[in-house]
């Protein structure tokens, strides 16, 4: 999550927006390639083994999320209790899956961006004419093409291998990538998304990570500890925690001092 990785991000996001800007056309040529005309359909969509890797890559992504999501609810119940993985790694992994996979593809650009996936284009057999990734006035109603919450959810491992040992972290990077791409890919092959939509997708999903890398980690200003994310969830809690217990006829008094 260095410099260099962020400029190589904002060049490829530069890139990729202004050439698929000016020539729309590109993003259905590639389309195209996984189109059948004859059936008029995308055949993968319809390969068993592809459906279910595309349901496994899912899992997969969520299952680096999960230790985080467990740890946050334990504290939730058990605030007295520190924290069963580290603070900063637990804010990381969550506040980045649930800010790429979940805020800004679901809740914002797939609800109000009405661009059309592929099989849903005239030009494949589908009832609305196609838009290109900036327009949002498709006839797409909901859960649309732009961007894809999968490619973000896949690309998102970027996070956890972020947090890997510096010896393995570029193994851990290349690792992420391929993830993510072939992913990618597969909701390309089925007519989910435009390569804009993927492509797009990562990038800001690996923005979101970096930005969020340099809060907690790298700079200064923004910079915490482990110990004092476990205290803040410590005194976010302890009211509930306070109040069930008195309940039970056992007050715990107020939460601990720092």
């Amino acid at each position: 999550m260095n410099r260099t990785g962020l400029f190589i991000a904002l060049a490829l996001f530069a890139v990729i927006g202004l050439l698929f800007g000016l020539y729309p056309e590109l993003d259905m040529q590639l389309a195209a390639l996984f189109y059948d005309p004859a059936t008029k359909r995308f055949p993968m969509s319809s390969v068993g083994l592809a459906a279910f890797s595309r349901d496994a890559a899912m899992w997969i992504a969520w299952a680096f999320a999960a230790p985080s999501l467990v740890a946050f609810v334990v504290k939730m119940v058990r605030p007295d209790r520190p924290l069963l993985v580290k603070g900063r790694t637990m804010a990381f992994l969550l506040i980045s899956i649930i800010l790429a996979a979940g805020i800004l593809t679901n809740l914002t650009f797939k609800t109000h961006w009405g661009r059309p996936r592929p099989a849903a284009v005239a030009e494949f057999n589908g009832p609305w004419p196609f838009k290109a990734w900036w327009d949002p006035r498709g006839a797409c109603p909901k859960n649309c093409s732009f961007f894809s919450g999968e490619g973000a959810t896949a690309y998102w491992t970027f996070a956890p291998a972020a947090l890997t040992p510096p010896s393995v972290r570029p193994y851990a990077y290349a690792a992420a990538f391929v993830f993510g791409t072939v992913t990618s890919g597969l909701r390309m092959a089925f007519g989910g998304h435009f390569f804009t939509d993927v492509a797009i997708a990562g990038l800001v999903t690996f923005l979101v990570i970096w930005l969020l890398y340099a809060l907690i980690y790298r700079w200064a200003w923004s910079r915490t500890s482990d110990a004092a994310i476990d205290a803040a969830l410590t005194r976010a809690f302890w009211p509930l925690y306070r109040w069930r217990q008195k309940r039970r006829g056992h007050d715990v008094g107020p939460a601990p001092a720092v």
